[in-house]
């Protein structure tokens, strides 16, 4: 049921049809403010399905559900609560709370890329001066941060392409500080002309997204991102300032099923090279993803504690949640280690048989899987209080709600 605010009583009401609060009725409790347990657990979804994508390939889980969408509106919505404070300083705290965990994370990863023998100013197309002045991405992502496409060997410890992958997730910290920095201008012009606001993107997309208009380089792989995410951050912020629960459900469904259908035929007609992978896809991404948070928005509970049986999964919830940058920068080097965990297995005396060495090879993935949490969770013990330095806040190892103070964690956004 749709519900709405009543403009002059503040009254809930239903269907968009106001009431009028009688002397008789008491005024409502007034709602404790605190964390939207709803929005948490779709973030904690959304990086489940990140890790279980970048171990497994599985085009699909693009399409069942497409995290990268869902993980920007939720910033969106978080960043729009947030203005409600001085532009400047909510910018620079949002950009705090990025810094220094990247930063940790750039540290080992150009020592092991230096260490390995890797030297950025040589044979770069762009020069050595302008290759080494892009390393500042690794400080701040405001660009593309470089790095070798092969380094080491096949036969080495990791494979060669191990610092392409470690570099992967950057991207995702560079549209996100792009966003957090626009969005003062999005909010603005939002309050002013919110359809125009909220469908821009998605022209943009089919613009820039479609091959009509070609950026080139790095350049272009930024716009493309923005546009194609754009629609989502602006969604979250729709959220946030209430424009979906004025339009009926019924119809912001039906336009999001219409979407939805076609970023499917789109992609069908552009397969990429991992057939449906939406990432590869901009404007069906950008459509696909549109739909699917729309739909997830206007069903949004409003939940302050976890209910029934999701109530067991709480603490992880709430874990993630505050550890949600650490996850996202550490996984895919995390999943990379599993395998020379796993790889002396073969070595062992009991393994010796074809057959054992066939079951191995048969459930290799899922080894890697069933590892790669424990990693997770070594990493968080590690380097995730850094994200509480960040955020000024006193380090915890693991805060998951068992406090009173971790259970009251910040958003990020």
């Amino acid at each position: 049921m749709t519900q709405s605010y009543e403009p002059t009583t503040g009254v809930k009401t239903s269907y968009g049809i106001p009431r009028q609060r009688t002397a008789e009725q008491p005024a409502p409790a007034a709602v404790k403010p605190g964390r939207d347990r709803y929005l948490d657990l779709l973030r904690s979804i959304a990086l489940v399905r990140v890790v279980v994508y970048h171990l497994f390939g599985w085009a699909w889980l693009t399409v069942l559900f497409p995290s990268m969408g869902v993980m920007f509106a939720l910033a969106g919505a978080l960043m729009a609560r947030s203005l409600n404070r001085p532009a400047w300083g909510v910018i620079k705290g949002r950009i705090r709370r990025l810094l220094p965990p990247l930063w940790a994370f750039s540290a080992v990863i150009l020592v092991l890329m230096f260490a390995g023998g890797w030297n950025p100013a040589k044979g770069s197309d762009e020069g050595p001066v302008w290759t080494l002045l892009k390393l500042v991405n690794y400080v701040v992502p405001i660009g593309a941060p470089p790095f070798p496409w092969s380094l080491g060997s096949r036969t080495g410890l990791l494979e060669d392409t191990w610092a392409v992958q470690a570099a992967g997730p950057l991207w995702y910290l560079r549209a996100y500080l792009w966003f957090v920095v626009a969005s003062p201008l999005l909010l603005w012009a939002f309050r002013r002309a919110p359809w125009p606001t909220l469908l821009a993107p998605l022209g943009l997309t089919a613009v820039v997204g479609t091959g009509l208009v070609t950026i080139p380089g790095e350049t272009g792989n930024a716009v493309t991102d923005f546009t194609v995410y754009g629609g989502c951050w602006v969604l979250g912020i729709a959220h946030h300032e209430g424009l979906l629960a004025q339009v009926p459900r019924y119809l912001s469904v039906s336009c999001s099923t219409l979407l939805m259908a076609f970023g499917l035929w789109w992609a069908s007609g552009h397969l990429g090279p991992d057939g449906w992978d939406l990432n590869d896809i901009p404007l069906a991404q950008a459509t696909w993803s549109f739909g699917f948070v729309v739909i997830l928005l206007v069903y949004a509970p409003s939940w302050q504690e976890l209910p029934g049986r999701l109530a067991r999964w709480d603490k992880l919830v709430t874990l993630s949640n505050n550890r949600a940058v650490t996850i996202y920068l550490w996984h895919n080097m995390l999943i990379m280690a599993t395998v020379p965990i796993i790889d002396p297995v073969y070595e062992l005396p009991f393994m010796q048989g074809e057959s054992a060495v066939a079951a191995l090879d048969a459930t290799y993935m899922v080894w890697m899987f069933l590892l790669v949490w424990p990693l997770i969770g070594l990493a968080i013990l590690a380097v995730g209080w850094i994200e509480d330095i960040a955020a000024k806040r006193r380090p915890r190892l693991w805060p998951d709600g068992r406090t009173k103070q971790g259970a009251r964690g910040s958003h990020r956004g």
